[in-house]
């Protein structure tokens, strides 16, 4: 079985159904770093010596990893790396004017499938000719999920913020994360208590029924 390259997908929408263009690295990255995270409200109260946190959201994952451009004809036939790195950003970075925003994408290697849009690059030239035309080049890139609609759709649930919606409470529910899962948006925590005429939302009685109003 041959070497597996990290290949990025470029789609002209958040559909991923329409392929636009592609690239395949040259090298593949030592590693790479998956990032998942967790927001909280950890505000202190003036005189206090803590703070219960208060969930927020879960903001896009992101992968981050080093890639790397050569010209010297050592891992392939000798190449002008300012091709391989245009031909990097035309798929990645670079703005689309039929989108109107670069393109979305999709980065296959081996477990990792991942649906995103570059935010960040930073090149770090590393070996030149002896007139100054680099011959290596060191890529940092990031990217940040980016889900198509139907995945949003189903993450929530088929939830709308515009329908009243009922929620039998279970254990470990928490006012302000069923907010969020609603609405999109935890603040609304204690308009939905006075709604349902709670004076203790911190502790919610599992089997216990709250209602979520409409924004509308």
């Amino acid at each position: 079985m041959g070497l597996e390259k990290l290949s990025i997908t470029a789609y002209s929408d958040s559909t991923y159904l329409s392929e636009v263009d592609f690239c395949i690295v040259q090298i593949n990255p030592a590693s790479y770093k998956h990032s998942h995270k967790v927001n909280y409200d950890s505000k202190v109260p003036i005189g206090a010596s803590g703070a219960e946190l208060e969930f927020q959201g879960i903001p896009p994952e992101t992968v981050s990893f080093k890639i790397y451009f050569d010209g010297t004809g050592i891992v392939d036939e000798q190449k002008n790396i300012q091709d391989l790195i245009d031909i990097f950003k035309e798929v990645c970075f670079k703005y689309q004017d039929e989108i109107h925003q670069p393109n979305y994408l999709i980065i296959s290697w081996g477990t990792l499938v991942f649906k995103c849009k570059l935010t960040s690059l930073e090149l770090n030239y590393t070996l030149f000719k002896p007139d100054g035309t680099p011959l290596r080049a060191e890529a940092e890139v990031s990217f940040e999920e980016a889900l198509d609609a139907l995945e949003i759709s189903k993450d929530a649930d088929n939830k709308s913020p515009d329908l009243t919606h009922e929620i039998l409470i279970k254990a470990g529910d928490n006012l302000p994360q069923i907010c969020f899962n609603v609405y999109g948006d935890s603040s609304y925590y204690l308009d939905v208590a006075k709604y349902n005429g709670l004076t203790n939302f911190r502790n919610l009685k599992p089997g216990t029924v709250i209602h979520l109003p409409s924004l509308k």
